[in-house]
C-alpha cells in the first residue's frame, strides 16, 4: 500500500484522518482509493463507498468523511483506474458522456474484483466487519457486488440498470436476476421523480427482493430526484440516518 496525501478534519462526532493510498489488484494495474478513518482506537467497521460516474470526487469524499465522522473506515476505489486512472469528470453533460462511455469499458468481473480488493484492505487494517454504500452507478455496483462477495449489509442510493441490460454491468443477463444471490440486508435510497430508477425499476427491485426473501428495506422520498444526498437536506438527513443503522447492524 502506498499512502499519499494525508490529513485530519472534524466533520462530525469523530476526529477523523483521510488519505489517498493505492492498492495492488491481481489483473490490472494498482488502484488509487481515497481513505477516510477515525482517529479513535478502534476496531471500527468498514464501508466501502461506490463512486459515481465522474469518480472519486469531492462529493465521494464527503461521503467518505461523513461515514468516517461516524465512526467508520470508509473506503472509495477508483473504479476508473484501469481506464482513466485518478480523473475527477465534471459533473455537466460532458463529464456525463465521458463517464459513460467509461462505464461500458467496466466488466462484471473486473468491478467485483476491485471490490474485493477494498473489502480484503478494510478486513486487513482492523476492521471486522464490511458493507458497501454506494451512489447512483456505484449502488448499481454494491448490488452487484453482494451478490458474490460476503457484504455484511449494503445501502443503495439510487442505483440504476438493476433490471435492464442498459450498461456493461448488467449484461448478459440483468444485474436484477442475481438478487437469490444476495448477502447481507439491503437498503434501497431513492426519490419519487428519479430519472434513472422510474417506478416500474423500482417495483422490479421490490418484488425481487421480497421474491427472494433479502432482508430489506425501500425507502422513496416524496418531490425529490436523482442525486437527493446533494440536492435534498431533509432526504439526505432522514437516508444518513437509516444508513447508519443498516450499517450499524454489521456489528451485531
Amino acid at each position: 500500500m502506498n499512502v499519499g496525501n494525508t490529513g485530519t478534519g472534524t466533520t462530525g462526532p469523530s476526529t477523523i484522518r483521510t488519505e489517498h493510498i493505492s492498492l495492488a489488484v491481481d489483473d490490472g494495474p494498482p488502484m488509487g482509493a481515497y481513505l477516510a478513518r477515525p482517529e479513535g482506537p478502534g476496531p471500527h467497521p468498514g464501508v466501502v463507498v461506490g463512486m459515481e460516474l465522474f469518480g472519486v470526487d469531492a462529493p465521494v469524499r464527503a461521503v467518505c468523511d461523513h461515514l468516517a465522522a461516524l465512526g467508520h473506515v470508509a473506503l472509495a476505489p477508483d473504479f476508473h483506474h484501469r481506464t482513466a486512472p485518478g480523473c475527477e469528470l465534471p459533473r455537466d453533460a460532458a463529464g456525463r458522456e465521458r463517464g459513460f462511455a467509461l462505464l461500458e469499458r467496466m466488466t462484471r468481473t473486473t468491478v467485483i474484483s476491485d471490490v474485493r480488493t477494498a473489502v480484503d484492505h478494510l478486513r486487513a487494517t482492523g476492521s471486522p466487519h464490511v458493507g458497501m454504500v454506494g451512489l447512483s452507478l456505484g449502488g448499481h455496483i454494491a448490488y452487484l457486488a453482494a451478490t458474490a462477495l460476503d457484504l455484511s449489509a449494503v445501502a443503495v442510493f439510487y442505483g440504476g440498470w438493476l433490471p435492464t441490460t442498459d450498461i456493461s454491468l448488467s449484461r448478459p443477463e440483468p444485474t436484477l436476476s442475481l438478487t437469490p444471490s444476495l448477502s447481507g440486508r439491503v437498503l434501497f435510497l431513492v426519490g419519487e421523480h428519479d430519472h434513472v430508477v422510474p417506478p416500474a425499476h423500482r417495483r422490479a427491485v421490490a418484488e425481487a427482493l421480497r421474491g427472494a426473501g433479502v432482508s430489506h428495506e425501500m425507502v422513496v422520498y416524496p418531490g425529490v430526484g436523482h442525486g437527493f444526498l446533494q440536492t435534498d437536506p431533509a432526504a439526505a438527513a432522514d437516508a444518513w440516518r437509516r444508513v447508519c443503522t443498516a450499517m450499524s447492524l454489521q456489528q451485531h
